[in-house]
């Protein structure tokens, strides 16, 4: 090989590998400015008495203590955003009596486990109708999974969020008035949807306020309460 020749393949390696390294950095950067959960959602993951168990990087919100009911949804966190920071709000589903699976995501991102809710089923053989939803991102990849395993689960909810792909799955579409994130017109394909007057995108969760959205004119307690009232009343129309 030529000395030029070794020199030019030299260069284009050395290159390659500096903006590997600068992808690298710029992705782990990217990830340290997630939205971390509240004091509330801590609260809500914390004592015997909640019902809370964690195993194999999921968090099952039980309606009776370690004891599932026959209805459980399978909840994909939001982009970035701490996977606990939804306790409060399938806290308050489970004590409606659905069992409510809450998944951990790889940096936070539902994107890179879109199958991570194939590792639940077996966990809760009793479970019988299954649900699957997310917020944001979250809900985004909830609905992914679902037009791919549409035989293993009864419907989506979407919080905040709208289905990538096709699918002839039951689904509820949920969102704020003042959200200023989601893309509305995508929500085309979802006719079953619920608007929570004066309420955000990021007040499905605990985790305080994102960048890029609207002021809530409500509390976050407000939004999440009308948000489990649309779920139980969607689910129990579909098992009707």
């Amino acid at each position: 090989m030529k000395p030029k020749t070794k020199k030019r393949l030299k260069i284009t390696a050395i290159s390659v590998l500096a903006l590997l390294l600068l992808a690298v950095g710029a992705f782990y950067i990217y990830t340290l400015n997630d939205y971390r959960a509240d004091e509330a959602a801590v609260q809500a993951m914390a004592g015997e008495e909640n019902r809370v168990v964690s195993k194999d990087k999921m968090w099952i919100f039980y309606p009776e203590h370690q004891q599932a009911s026959d209805t459980a949804l399978i909840f994909y966190p939001g982009g970035k955003v701490e996977a606990t920071a939804y306790a409060p709000l399938l806290k308050q589903l489970s004590q409606q009596g659905i069992t409510c699976v809450l998944l951990k995501m790889p940096f936070n991102l539902a994107v890179f486990d879109i199958h991570a809710a194939d590792r639940v089923f077996e966990q809760l053989p009793e479970v019988k109708h299954w649900y699957i939803g997310g917020h944001s991102l979250g809900g985004a990849m909830a609905s992914s999974y679902a037009g791919k395993n549409s035989g293993r689960v009864e419907g989506m909810i979407l919080l905040g969020a709208y289905s990538v792909g096709p699918t002839e799955l039951p689904a509820l579409a949920i969102y704020g008035s003042e959200d200023m994130i989601l893309d509305t017109s995508k929500l085309e394909a979802t006719p079953n949807q619920y608007v929570i007057e004066g309420g955000n995108h990021a007040y499905f969760g605990n985790y305080g306020e994102q960048d890029g959205d609207g002021k809530a004119e409500i509390t976050r307690e407000e939004q999440q309460r009308q948000t489990v009232e649309e779920i139980i009343a969607f689910i129990l129309d579909e098992e009707k």
